[in-house]
């Protein structure tokens, strides 16, 4: 298979804007692209134990070649690293490495790395440059784009966090072929995401290329780098979310109660959720009568195409409860004055912001959606 030419996206914020750079190999020219970029500074690398064991080796080859002096923090993987008690952790170990506000920290790993090691950075010091460099399909279209950094608490999730924009995203597409299955359709349910906020023409494509998405090569890339341009024009407008931005959110709300209905573990990992949360919010954009039936079975049997978990009746382990979703919800990022606000649709690709939705309405839809069989 030949090597696709290397892609650059611009998230344009003034002074603060970066580059994200696509492509394979791109970990073993780390070193090139940081030293040309920031000159002599010291790293502290923030990964975890499963993407160490497989890329923290050549990053720190590429770091040393070009003279960079580097230390590394190593975490348990999975959500529960995403916590008051880690980042605690990780906080102490980059102050005991002396960086300094123009040093970087550079987060190795999926969207859980990517969140916890941008906040730390963002914490620091009041502030010190990091570096993304993710590892996961779902990282890489999404998470390590826009600043968005945190952790989560028992109150829900990301809900301790900051606005922390990278240097620089270095998304390495030929990483993703250490990806299990189930967290490359995990990470795949965030790039129809983008088709299904406002590219009708991409989630039709998606439709058609998935299979090749999965597989690798130019498909592969041209998924990754047009979710990232898609991305990059809504963060450029709108950075901190007070308005398009939040369109971002399609199905969010709900999955990120079923994360923490399901305390953030392995029987739920967050593409799942999310693929679940937009079948559900297409279901519930025609039971406020925004949207035809038909789209949310076509979002339905796409995402069952992949084998990816539709209804909640799928995730594994106890049965949810409409009463602890519903406080989860309640205490989603998107509520304004107690007030529920969801990203509903009037369509595939016709995203939406709906404010005032009533709390009867999301309690007496999750009750019908409980009942749904597989």
């Amino acid at each position: 298979m030949l090597t696709q030419p290397i892609e650059k996206v611009e998230v344009s914020l003034e002074n603060r804007s970066y580059d994200i750079l696509i492509g394979d190999d791109l970990i073993k020219k780390a070193g090139e692209e940081i030293f040309n970029r920031f000159g002599a500074v010291k790293t502290v690398i923030v990964s975890d134990e499963t993407v160490a064991s497989h890329h923290l080796a050549p990053l720190k080859t590429t770091l040393k070649k070009t003279g960079l002096e580097t230390y590394d923090i190593i975490v348990k993987p999975g959500e529960s690293s995403k916590s008051w008690s880690v980042l605690e952790e990780v906080t102490a170990k980059i102050l005991e490495a002396k960086l300094e506000r123009k040093d970087l920290v550079i987060a190795l790993g999926g969207g859980v790395i990517g969140d916890l090691a941008g906040f730390a950075a963002s914490i620091v010091r009041r502030g010190i440059d990091f570096v993304q460099i993710p590892t996961s399909l779902l990282a890489q279209v999404d998470s390590s784009v826009g600043g968005k950094t945190g952790i989560n608490t028992p109150h829900g999730k990301n809900l301790v966090g900051a606005f922390h924009q990278p240097k620089l995203v270095l998304a390495d597409t030929s990483v993703l072929d250490t990806l299990s299955p189930r967290h490359m359709r995990a990470g795949y349910a965030e790039i129809a995401k983008y088709g299904l906020i406002d590219e009708p023409e991409f989630f039709t494509w998606l439709e058609n290329n998935w299979q090749d998405v999965l597989k690798g090569g130019p498909a592969r890339q041209y998924a990754v780098a047009k979710s990232c341009h898609i991305k990059a024009g809504v963060v450029a407008r709108d950075e901190k979310e007070s308005g398009e931005r939040a369109l971002l959110n399609l199905g969010h709300t709900f999955g990120h109660a079923f994360e923490g209905a399901t305390g953030y573990s392995d029987r739920l990992i967050h593409g799942e959720a999310i693929a679940i949360g937009m079948v559900m919010a297409h279901r519930f954009s025609n039971r406020l009568n925004h949207a035809p039936l038909e789209d949310a079975h076509r979002v339905k049997a796409h995402f069952q195409a992949l084998g990816l978990p539709t209804e909640i009746n799928e995730i594994n382990g106890e049965k949810l409860e409409v009463k602890q979703l519903m406080e989860l919800i309640s205490q989603d990022k998107k509520v304004s004055r107690g007030t529920l606000t969801f990203i509903l649709t009037k369509g595939i690709g016709r995203s939406f912001i709906a404010h005032d939705v009533p709390p009867s309405e999301v309690e007496a839809f999750l009750m019908e959606e409980l009942k749904r069989p597989c």
